[in-house]
């Protein structure tokens, strides 16, 4: 739970709420996202089921497998990686935004501007030495990890509930003005919900570590993704309630001034940064965790050169994945500011690619596999997989450069580029390092046990 919640409540409801409330309105931010929560809805049901029954490391990368083949699986498993490196990314970034607001002063060793957006030395080192400390702590295992994780994610909890709380016993609803923007403002923050929402796909990625019944494993999606919907419509209405439209546009932390503002003490909005430190260490350790598994499922079954399906002799984690995934994060702080959009947008279309081919398998082995095993089965599956299959299309849609609310050039899509261009690299070379795969083979590394169950379903004949 901890995995999932953490993962999904990060810092973004810290920093992006002002701006979201300016690209919507108060009322319009919260009904983008409640659009987004019925697409994250579909796919958490759908992810729901497929983890019950194939509950193996990779998650994602299983299901495609089974359904699609390598090749749909490989780019499925890719397009997430870009989803949990953006967010990994994203969270180098952010921790020194909030550094900055808590010690005003630590702005130190100017050295350049990327877009407007002014660089410090002292933002990169505290970026680069946060990454190879989440990286030590990930080194050691999935307890040190998931301690570390229900802590961090208990003291967010905390603060913001006593948030939610202030917001509504001293708000004003006057502050709600303006309610709504614009159809196109609204499709903005739409595009950007899947970013935000995302995280109970990290258990899918832990499956076989995780020690409960694996029903259990599909409710736990489903509530970590009613959870986070709620609390990401608190936070819009909590910051549209507490603050009126001129101070959310001055604010750059418009979640902590809020705080501030509604209990008349301005240490409230230090401590609701702390808060939202707790939520940068929750979601970059939870995507983190995500990352190195998925990664590690894909060099074990060779779509990845051999490297990523090296584990530590003492600790058992993927070590050279642990590197990958702190390097790429590395790369982020010397961005500058202005990169945490690039990247939320950059990483919510792979997120939403991978969502779209999973809603695409999930409907396959339910008329291919009927019999296959389902300890948590969804009823009127049909209904949902097809429901699944329009909503994440329909987002595909947004980001495409005839949607008006599509990426940006140069910097996005500069971004998605680049590692599609890593991507086939990576690729390229793991196929020349292992160019005659046996195809039983590469089924029995990704599904173990589960192999002998699909080849004797394969054995029999299709349903009508």
């Amino acid at each position: 739970m901890a995995l999932a919640f953490g993962a999904i409540v990060g810092w973004s409801w810290v920093v992006l709420s002002g701006s979201l409330i300016a690209r919507a309105g108060t009322l319009g931010s919260i009904l983008a996202f409640l659009v987004g929560a019925v697409m994250v809805g579909f796919v958490g049901l759908i992810y729901a089921e497929l983890t019950s029954a194939l509950p193996r490391a990779g998650g994602e990368l299983t299901f495609t497998y089974r359904a699609l083949g390598p090749g749909w699986s490989w780019v499925c498993g890719w397009s997430l990686v870009l989803g949990y490196v953006g967010v990994c990314a994203f969270e180098a970034v952010a921790i020194s935004t909030a550094f900055f607001y808590l010690f005003p002063n630590f702005q130190l060793g100017y050295l350049y501007s990327v877009a407007g957006s002014e660089v410090y030395l002292s933002w990169i080192l505290l970026g680069v030495g946060s990454g190879v400390l989440l990286a030590a702590v990930n080194w050691l295992g999935i307890k040190t990890s998931s301690l570390v994780q229900g802590v961090a994610t208990i003291g967010l909890l905390l603060v913001g509930c006593a948030f939610f709380l202030g917001s509504n016993l001293f708000g004003d609803t006057a502050n709600l003005r303006p309610h709504f923007t614009s159809t196109t403002g609204i499709l903005r923050v739409v595009m950007l919900t899947p970013f935000l929402m995302m995280g109970f796909d990290i258990i899918p990625q832990t499956a076989e570590e995780i020690k409960m019944p694996r029903r259990q494993v599909g409710k736990l999606i489903l509530f970590s993704v009613a959870l986070a919907s709620v609390w990401y419509v608190l936070v819009q209405w909590g910051v549209g309630l507490s603050l009126p439209e001129e101070a959310r546009r001055a604010s750059e932390m418009p979640t902590a001034d809020a705080a501030a503002r509604v209990f008349g003490f301005p240490p409230a909005a230090s401590i609701l940064v702390l808060g939202g430190l707790l939520g940068i260490l929750t979601s970059w350790n939870a995507f983190f965790v995500g990352a190195t598994r998925l990664l590690f499922g894909m060099g074990r079954a060779r779509m990845l050169p051999g490297a990523f399906a090296r584990l530590d002799a003492r600790h058992q984690t993927p070590t050279f994945n642990i590197l990958f995934i702190t390097a790429c994060s590395c790369v982020a702080p010397f961005l500058g500011r202005r990169a945490l959009t690039w990247i939320a947008d950059a990483a919510s279309l792979g997120i939403v690619a991978a969502y779209f081919l999973v809603a695409i398998s999930f409907v396959i082995l339910r008329r291919r596999e009927p019999e296959m095993p389902r300890p948590y089965r969804l009823r009127h599956g049909k209904l949902v997989g097809y429901g699944g299959i329009a909503v994440t299309f329909g987002f595909l849609l947004l980001y495409m450069p005839f949607s008006p609310s599509s990426l940006l050039w140069p910097y996005e899509w500069a971004i998605v580029l680049a590692w599609i261009g890593l991507g086939i690299a990576v690729y390229a070379y793991a196929k020349h390092k292992h160019p005659h795969i046996d195809r039983a083979e590469q089924e029995a590394i990704i599904f173990g046990k589960y192999a002998r169950d699909a080849a004797k379903l394969r054995e029999q004949p299709p349903p009508v």
